[in-house]
């Protein structure tokens, strides 16, 4: 049984059916044309409510926020911290996906990123034009989101067979595998220099390489992977990949694939990380095999636990924070001792909230409704209409 065919299954409100008998009622002529005519409308209707629904003040707030941040920001802040937590955050967010809601934990979200912000480097323009072929930009970042889900793709397809700390293994060799080909490696990767002057293209007589630009650039795409992951985890693919997390073996019996499943959601966290890889490499200007070594394959990691692997916006949350502390660490203590502060409170975090600073934020939350006598049950009530499951009234209490 397919996922769409699970779906109608599911869906109590088909009007071919009459739910308190259970069995099919044969529609009239005329009804049958004023469905025909009214259900492109009605649909319509219901997924701008269910849209609507889920839009609160918080959401309009931050969104304003960002939009004006880089007007009322220096370009310091803008660029350095703004462009540079949304390119990583994207990057985390291919992570976020991964491990919440397939429950898979992958250390080569880095080395994907890489793949493409490489691909970027060789097959577009360059400071090492001995290497680089010059390509069209367009085509040569289509190339690098391709190529950047086919890799996703086959580190998918050899680790999802494995679960726990061996594909945390498996991840991580790959990663370190990619590492030490790129660094030793001087026809293609040109070895442990890399390759600089890699920048973003003039288009529309924009230079993206400006603050602003580069900030409205790298935010469009994090908006867009949000919005596009959000949408994917209440989609039939989505439930079906939870249920594969929550319990393979059954929906194995109902006739899913979880392999197939998991593989399919390392390609699209590739294509994420890829778009993120080719962002990062415009914003860094270079990539070399220390973009892609052991210490950025753990601080994605670090970033996603930091903001909450349930949250699709706590990657954006732990990127800044990370970011803020990459930055600013030397006004706390010593510049070597980056790694210390980010790994004190990654320790502290993880002892007492394991999902994350959005964790807290959802204790403040609890804390708040038992202090005003409100009740999370009507929440779970919106949250699964929210995905599709079916309210039930019991039978015999009308």
């Amino acid at each position: 049984m397919s996922a769409a065919q699970w779906r109608k299954a599911m869906n109590f409100s088909d009007a071919g059916r009459n739910w308190s008998g259970g069995r099919p009622v044969a529609a009239t002529p005329s009804d049958a044309r004023s469905a025909t005519r009214s259900a492109p409308a009605a649909q319509a209707g219901v997924s701008l409510g269910r849209l609507w629904s889920h839009i609160r003040w918080r959401h309009v707030i931050v969104l304003a926020a960002v939009l004006v941040y880089p007007w009322i920001a220096s370009p310091f802040f803008t660029y350095q911290i703004g462009a540079q937590a949304l390119a990583l955050g994207l990057i985390a967010l291919s992570l976020t996906f991964l491990a919440g809601y397939g429950g898979m934990l992958s250390l080569a979200q880095m080395t994907v990123a890489g793949i493409a912000g490489y691909i970027v480097a060789i097959l577009g323009v360059s400071g090492t034009p001995e290497i680089s072929l010059g390509w069209p930009w367009w085509l040569v970042v289509i190339l690098a989101v391709a190529g950047a889900t086919l890799a996703a793709t086959f580190i998918g397809w050899l680790s999802v067979r494995t679960e726990g700390i061996y594909t945390i293994m498996i991840t991580l060799a790959i990663g370190m595998a990619f590492f030490y080909l790129a660094q030793q490696n001087y026809a293609i990767f040109n070895g442990f220099q890399g390759f600089q002057k890699v920048v973003p293209p003039v288009v529309l007589g924009i230079d993206w390489r400006g603050p602003v630009p580069f900030y409205y650039l790298a935010l469009f795409w994090a908006l867009a992977g949000y919005f596009f992951v959000k949408y994917l985890t209440r989609a039939p693919f989505g439930i079906a990949l939870q249920g594969v997390r929550d319990n393979a073996r059954r929906m194995r019996a109902l006739g899913f694939s979880p392999v197939a499943h998991r593989v399919a959601a390392y390609a699209v966290a590739g294509a994420i990380a890829g778009i993120g890889g080719v962002l990062l490499v415009w914003y860094n200007g270079l990539i070399s095999p220390g973009s892609v070594g052991t210490s950025w394959l753990i601080n994605i990691l670090i970033i996603a636990v930091i903001g909450g692997l349930r949250h699709p916006v706590g990657s954006f949350i732990g990127a800044i924070v990370f970011v803020l502390l990459q930055n600013f660490a030397i006004d706390l203590i010593d510049r070597e001792r980056f790694n210390l502060v980010i790994g004190l409170g990654f320790l502290v975090i993880v002892l007492f909230s394991p999902d994350g600073l959005l964790g807290w934020w959802d204790k403040v939350k609890e804390w708040a409704l038992r202090r005003t006598g409100g009740r999370r049950s009507a929440g779970r009530s919106n949250e699964w209409r929210s995905v599709g499951v079916p309210q039930v009234r019991p039978v015999g209490r009308q």
